[in-house]
């Protein structure tokens, strides 16, 4: 293995490595927002109609147990071998995630807060916005971090359909050139985004939840009384 080759990217991938990297992030990404969008109002009428909410579990649920080779097939007449043909399945996926995430944040919102906000006159729209997702933000978020960090890893099949698999690539040219170091390279960079993306999205959730006390803080609120104990 020759570890000074590993970011020595072959010419057939027409990207550096850092390019590789923004193209990783953004067939990543942009599913995961894309399916956050169709799971805010797809949630709010399952919480506002009970009655939805198993069937379109049950829909998002048969959708991901769907191979995206299949999901390939499908597409790739209408898409061609595009970014596109791998970020729809990839979306598709996340709702399976983050439906079930928002529905059962948004139901978490104590029903005396919902009747303050309806008392102030607040509509279903406004008080869904200001109300609720504001409150159901932490929950969204741990939603956000177990969908996003599959879809990172979930990239690298797009190398199936003529190299749109981003740092999932390097795997196959692994393969054909006989370079191990470049599967090292997938392996650790993937890795490594799927990290620093769940670092960032704490840190989200913190800048839009500056009320709830940090892990640290509440750890030390804990460990105070023992203290104390010990002390006596």
């Amino acid at each position: 293995m020759n570890w000074d080759r590993m970011f020595d990217i072959p010419s057939d991938l027409q990207h550096s490595w850092l390019g590789l990297v923004g193209l990783h992030l953004r067939e990543a990404l942009l599913p995961v927002l894309a399916g956050l969008l169709i799971s805010l109002p797809l949630a709010q009428l399952c919480v506002r109609f009970r009655w939805l909410y198993p069937p379109v579990l049950w829909v998002t649920t048969v959708l991901y147990a769907i191979p995206s080779l299949a999901f390939f097939v499908l597409l790739i007449d209408y898409t061609g071998m595009t970014e596109l043909t791998v970020m729809i399945p990839l979306t598709v996926y996340s709702l399976v995630v983050l439906v079930p995430a928002v529905v059962d944040a948004v139901r978490s919102v104590p029903q005396e807060t919902l009747a303050a906000a309806t008392a102030m006159g607040f509509g279903p729209v406004r008080r869904y916005v200001q109300v609720q997702l504001p409150i159901a933000v932490p929950a969204i978020i741990a939603g956000l971090r177990v969908a996003t960090v599959s879809s990172v890893s979930l990239v690298s099949v797009g190398t199936l359909i003529g190299n749109q698999g981003a740092l999932g690539n390097l795997l196959n040219d692994a393969t054909i050139y006989n370079r191990p170091e470049l599967a090292v390279n997938a392996v650790l960079s993937m890795a490594g985004l799927a990290m620093l993306a769940d670092a960032a999205l704490v840190l989200l959730r913190r800048l839009l939840t500056p009320w709830m006390p940090s892990p640290a803080r509440t750890r030390g609120r804990k460990s105070a009384p023992a203290l104390k104990e010990a002390a006596r």
